[in-house]
């Protein structure tokens, strides 16, 4: 393993993330609607203005370590709270508010990209995180597409900023639209960004609803949802390995022209991303053994640690003058992809009858 290998190069950069991580654990605990990857990055890009050059020389290492391989771990560890059957069982109803709602937003991304000339990587993550499980999918996406950590950053923001208006406002929308209890969950489930913020959105609709116990159909809509970063990650990896491999071509064909037929050659170990395949296999297994929640319960919380561990690392990494001085077409990105998922969540439900 390269950690066990470059031990003597790695471990300060990686107890730096892991002595950050644990406040911001901690914080995202006490405020769930913002999450500890929030609190991870805001640290992070905080002390890297504070923090003496020759120290942050000595801590590069591990912290490039941590917010690339520390996060793919997170990553694999996140399949075992995935059980297929389960979910599929359970969710089914909502599956196609679910597909139109991140078709739309993929659309969504897309077309802005073009039109507002925003880097295809923040434009794909802005993508994924609004459509799918926020910060989650953001973390499943990055490595599939090498997106470095200021395009996380920059990504993550924009998510938290339309997470906590949605906890906020939607309740109250959802009353003044005169949803009923399941039209509030699915909406919330399909329409929030984040897992933490959909239970926000839902405890408060209960609250505002006494009985109306819609937290657990939201979580159970948004878990559906969160399955469509297998195919959306797979997908993408295998669009990355076929842009490599044109490439590849491409400067072999120049290099043979110049007499050097050895030049372009295609190495799929490098390119594609395999921990989305051991992701896969550990939902897998959750399927087919039917893993307890008693297992599978802190694995589930050691994932989500190692990913608030990683944002620390991308956050020390990330340039906070710049992220602030480029958000303005990233945040309107974000914009249109929650206003259209949420009015198509709406829509949908209209059609099927459900509101």
């Amino acid at each position: 393993m390269e950690f066990i290998k470059d031990f003597g190069k790695l471990w300060r950069g990686v107890l730096f993330a892991l002595a950050i991580a644990v406040p911001a654990w901690l914080l995202g605990k006490q405020f769930e609607v913002v999450g500890g990857s929030v609190f991870a990055i805001l640290i992070g890009m905080v002390l890297a203005l504070v923090v003496p050059s020759a120290a942050g020389e000595s801590l590069q290492a591990g912290v490039k370590f941590t917010s690339k391989k520390v996060l793919q771990w997170a990553v694999i560890l996140l399949g075992f709270g995935l059980n297929l059957a389960q979910i599929a069982q359970v969710g089914l109803t909502s599956l196609p508010i679910i597909i139109s709602t991140i078709t739309t937003s993929l659309v969504v991304s897309f077309v802005l990209c073009r039109a507002l000339n925003i880097p295809g990587k923040i434009s794909t993550l802005i993508g994924v995180g609004s459509s799918i499980c926020g910060g989650s999918a953001i973390a499943a996406t990055a490595p599939v597409i090498d997106a470095d950590d200021e395009e996380i950053a920059q990504a993550i923001s924009v998510i938290f900023l339309f997470n906590v208006i949605a906890a906020l406002v939607f309740p109250s929308l959802g009353g003044a639209l005169g949803l009923t209890n399941e039209g509030f969950g699915l909406f919330a489930g399909t329409a929030v960004n984040d897992t933490s913020s959909v239970t926000a959105a839902a405890a408060a609709w209960d609250g505002m609803h006494p009985g109306a116990n819609t937290l657990d159909a939201a979580t159970i809509v948004k878990l559906t949802r969160t399955l469509a970063i297998i195919p959306i990650t797979l997908a993408l990896a295998f669009w990355q390995v076929r842009k490599a491999k044109r490439a590849a071509a491409g400067e072999g064909a120049a290099e043979a022209a110049c007499g050097n037929a050895s030049a372009g050659t295609f190495d799929l170990k490098r390119i594609f991303p395999f921990f989305i395949i051991f992701f896969v296999l550990a939902s897998v297994v959750t399927t087919v053994f039917a893993l307890p929640a008693a297992v599978t319960a802190p694995v589930k919380e050691l994932s989500k640690f190692l990913i608030i561990m990683a944002m620390a690392a991308i956050g020390f990494n990330t340039n906070i003058v710049k992220l602030v001085r480029t958000g303005g077409k990233p945040i309107l990105m974000g914009l249109a992809c929650w206003v259209a998922i949420a009015l198509v969540s709406l829509g949908m439900q209209h059609l099927l009858g459900i509101w």
